[in-house]
């Protein structure tokens, strides 16, 4: 097990206690681990963990918060790609939560599971985020249906919800390694939803 020392340069110690936690949180829980099982894993001091965060929950909503704003973030680009059809922005977005789910591993399980360990105002915030996420995927319908690509009848915030939940579902079974590779897992999701919606 490696040990840090508290003399180590101030950023990377605070993201060597959040790496840590997010490992720790993932393989006992976040209510079963400790702020004492958090410094002994780094080999620094309570003192060390409470310079960068007040509290263990306030760790638990950085993680979370990192989570869904760098999401946010790449689903930006997608969405400002002008030339591509709202058939493939849709597809990217899967492609995007599905890749992030495995790239992100540990965080990713942390992000689905621990949510009902935050404060009420700090889940509230969380979740906002994760709605800005739907409604980008429920606009994406919306274009698509106006401009033909997608069928006339749908309801879009029903098809965002349906879009988000079975990929992001991926979190709790999907293993890297098995028979069904990443990019598979995309056309298998992709195939399935876009023949249900699509004119």
């Amino acid at each position: 097990m490696k040990k840090y020392t508290a003399g180590e340069d101030s950023v990377h110690m605070k993201e060597k206690i959040t790496k840590e936690s997010i490992l720790l949180f993932e393989k006992k829980g976040f209510s079963t681990t400790s702020i004492q099982d958090i410094v002994d894993v780094l080999g620094v001091t309570k003192g060390t963990f409470y310079y960068y965060f007040h509290s263990k929950e306030q760790l638990l909503m950085d993680i979370h918060y990192d989570y869904i704003t760098t999401l946010l973030k790449r689903q930006e680009q997608i969405l400002n790609k002008d030339q591509m059809s709202q058939k493939d922005k849709l597809t990217e977005n899967i492609r995007l939560l599905i890749r992030n789910i495995i790239e992100e591993g540990p965080s990713a399980r942390v992000f689905f599971r621990e949510l009902r360990h935050l404060t009420d105002e700090n889940r509230d915030k969380i979740r906002q985020e994760r709605k800005k996420f739907r409604l980008n995927v429920e606009k994406i319908v919306q274009l698509g249906m106006e401009q033909g690509e997608f069928r006339k009848s749908l309801k879009p915030d029903m098809v965002a919800f349906g879009i988000v939940g079975i990929t992001n579902w991926s979190y709790n079974w999907y293993q890297s390694g098995g028979s069904t590779s990443p990019e598979e897992l995309v056309k298998i999701y992709a195939d399935m939803i876009l023949n249900g919606i699509q004119n």
